[in-house]
């Protein structure tokens, strides 16, 4: 077997920053290979379509941000760990100059385009295994601060509605590009599921 030309994993990194900034539309392989310094049949050879080699590489990319949400979600107390969960999530989003917003978002937009312009089902079934991955982490968080008495409300349902509130900071980071504002709804996202799912219960305990 001939020797790869370049390094697989410099080139999911290169691949990834490119599919990232410009989309999967706007993103060609002549251009990764242009920025990896590699021949553009060389990609074809190890990954056989632009559709694969973005799969690739965005899988990369989930495993590593998955790697950094569970050390995020990991230590203090379950405020703490929220607001560190959000802020990991901001960052992501406003990450890059100008800033590269959110590449799940992104790529969930460019489903169902045009035939063999666009990415297809297996894609989407990627982009939704990452979100629930994400949501399953924040679940546990808020299970685990109900067991220390930090949380009485429904970790379920919090949980997703958590995950809601980090896609519509997406779609808003693309609109305005405020940093400041994300941070504002976040830190208030916080209060409202700590603060009134405690409330509540309370109320229903005093009846």
């Amino acid at each position: 077997m001939r020797p790869r030309e370049f390094d697989h994993d410099d080139v999911l990194r290169i691949a990834f920053d490119q599919f990232w900034r410009k989309g999967f539309r706007g993103t060609s392989l002549s251009d990764i290979a242009r920025d990896a310094g590699v021949q553009r049949g060389s990609l074809y050879n190890a990954f056989g379509s632009k559709e694969a080699l973005f799969l690739q590489a965005y899988r990369r990319y989930a495993a590593d941000y998955l790697a950094l949400l569970q050390k995020a979600l990991g230590a203090g107390s379950l405020r703490n760990r929220l607001a560190a969960f959000f802020d990991l999530t901001i960052a992501n989003f406003c990450s890059g100059s100008p800033p590269r917003g959110c590449p799940t978002t992104r790529g969930l937009m460019e489903l169902g385009a045009a035939e063999g312009e666009g990415l297809d089902e297996e894609a989407r079934q990627t982009f939704a295994n990452l979100i629930s991955h994400i949501t399953t982490l924040v679940q546990d968080a808020l299970s685990a601060g109900a067991e220390r008495g930090e949380f009485k409300g429904n970790p379920e349902a919090a949980a997703l509605h958590i995950i809601t509130v980090t896609r519509g900071l997406a779609v808003l980071e693309r609109a305005f590009g405020d940093e400041a504002q994300l941070r504002k709804i976040a830190a208030h996202t916080v209060d409202l599921v700590l603060d009134k799912a405690n409330e509540t219960v309370s109320r229903k305990q005093a009846r």
